[in-house]
């Protein structure tokens, strides 16, 4: 605050006292306008200044909140998407387990497979030298009266070749027919079916490529699929039906 008087007593010892006096009032009311002009407008900005800071200070804490709703949000999210992979190895780990079960089971069965192959296998080849050897006497009648082919025994035998490989002819016969040489290849089985036939055809042909003489091929089963039967009538192959040479010794 402006203290006219101090002001008014500084001028009076040099002026004259009225001048004095006014001098003193006039810087009085200068400096009362400037005072009321200047807190005025001072007094306005910071108010001005104050609400926008609290504005700013609301709006703040409004995006505190979201975001503090958003990363607890995040948060229970996370929680959820941990809990789903929990879930998801706990689901692969039982997989993993049922695949191991499934794979040992699957082991078993064809373990068992195999051994009933086997099985089978030793059963259909004891069926098949038993229908050999009961054949040998009765077929080597039927191939001379039939087909003028005379045999002097027919008996089973390895054919080996150069590689070391080697064919198991079931039925094999050295013969001659109008004086001329020819083998006797048969092939004998429980059961005679269309692969039966195709795995015969091969055979013959790696036997005329290693005999390089006539072949008179036949065949011999318990029983014959129907589509055997075509096929080997088709080749002019003649097959025989086991009860065609029992007896017959």
């Amino acid at each position: 605050m402006l203290d006219t008087l101090k002001i008014y007593n500084e001028f009076k010892e040099k002026l004259d006292p009225d001048v004095a006096l006014k001098l003193a009032e006039t810087f009085g009311a200068i400096y009362g306008e400037l005072s009321n002009m200047v807190s005025s407008s001072d007094f306005n900005e910071l108010k001005e200044i104050v609400r926008d800071l609290g504005n700013a200070q609301k709006q703040t804490e409004k995006r505190l909140d979201l975001l503090t709703v958003k990363v607890g949000e995040l948060a229970e999210a996370q929680k959820r998407t941990e809990k789903k992979v929990e879930e998801l190895a706990e689901a692969q780990k039982r997989t993993e387990e049922q695949v191991k079960a499934l794979a040992e089971a699957q082991r078993k069965t064809e373990k068992r497979v195999d051994n009933l192959e086997k099985l089978v296998g030793g059963i259909s080849n004891t069926l098949g030298y038993s229908l050999e050897n009961k054949s040998y006497g009765p077929l080597k009648r039927i191939l001379e009266e039939r087909f003028g082919l005379k045999v002097k025994r027919l008996y089973r035998r390895n054919l080996v070749y150069a590689s070391g490989k080697f064919d198991e002819i079931n039925i094999y016969g050295e013969g001659r027919r109008d004086g001329k040489e020819i083998v006797v290849i048969g092939e004998s089985k429980s059961q005679f079916g269309p692969k039966d036939v195709l795995r015969f055809l091969k055979q013959l042909e790696r036997v005329k490529a290693y005999l390089e003489v006539d072949v008179f091929p036949l065949a011999l089963a318990h029983q014959f699929h129907p589509k055997a039967e075509e096929k080997l009538t088709q080749l002019h192959i003649p097959f025989f039906w086991s009860y065609e040479t029992d007896g017959n010794s």
